[in-house]
């Protein structure tokens, strides 16, 4: 199977390790820490996050809940291509009123618009282009992520919970690139980014970038490196967090 889409990977790495110096409520004038909101929490276009993060041409996965706003946020010509893993190319946002056709949903069976030039397939072939590499990113969420990368985002262990796989594990070994995005602490407090992950794991060493409420992560070998901060400091996230954070 060949490519399906265009890839602008190096064009990734750049843009998501670049903070946007125009953008006021992104990065404030202390540069890395902004006292600000992160930008994901707040719903306008202009904002767009992670979705910045993608650059023109990606072939891309939207995992299920948060990142679909991602699909909201995508310009008209981004020429970025979105798929969902029960069997389309080419999604657009979510459908409003009349646009709701019941047969047309993302993978999270939410209803979905599709974008001129849109193809369908069967669930099979879906599942190869997602195991073939055929896809430059997929943003999934996440119950832990751990220092160096590892994901887990599919089971708690909590026996009163129904374990719920899906393609995630497809998705992290597939995709050419994975962004997480999620809350950094749990309602209890607990960080989710942490030295080793306790919860059943989705994939090993697979995550690239954490997208939080309070910044942006990027773990590795040699651990957690802060890329930016919202609503709080470095100083603040090493008393509140399990693994010491690198600037």
């Amino acid at each position: 199977m060949n490519r399906l889409c265009g890839s602008g990977l190096d064009a990734a790495i750049i843009a998501s390790r670049t903070l946007e110096s125009g953008d006021a409520d992104v990065v404030g004038a202390g540069g890395l820490e902004s006292m600000t909101r992160a930008p994901w929490v707040v719903p306008k276009p202009d904002r767009a996050f992670p979705a910045r993060g993608i650059p023109p041409g990606s072939c891309v996965d939207l995992g299920i809940g948060q990142p679909t706003r991602i699909a909201e946020q995508l310009p008209p010509d981004a020429g970025i291509v979105l798929h969902t893993e029960n069997g389309m190319l080419g999604m657009g946002p979510a459908a409003v009123g009349d646009e709701v056709d019941p047969d047309l949903t993302n993978a999270g069976k939410v209803p979905v618009t599709e974008l001129p030039g849109a193809a369908y397939f069967h669930h099979a072939d879906s599942f190869a282009m997602m195991c073939g590499g055929h896809l430059d990113v997929c943003v999934l969420g996440a119950f832990q992520v751990s220092r160096r990368g590892d994901l887990a985002n599919w089971h708690t262990g909590d026996p009163d919970r129904v374990p719920a796989v899906g393609g995630a594990m497809d998705l992290a070994v597939g995709a050419r690139r994975v962004l997480v995005m999620m809350k950094l602490f749990a309602r209890d407090g607990a960080p989710k980014l942490v030295p080793v992950c306790t919860y059943p794991l989705t994939g090993v060493g697979c995550v690239s970038l954490v997208y939080t409420d309070h910044g942006v992560f990027e773990p590795g070998p040699d651990g957690v490196r802060v890329r930016e901060t919202y609503g709080i400091t470095v100083a603040e996230l090493r008393e509140r967090l399990s693994v010491e954070p690198l600037v």
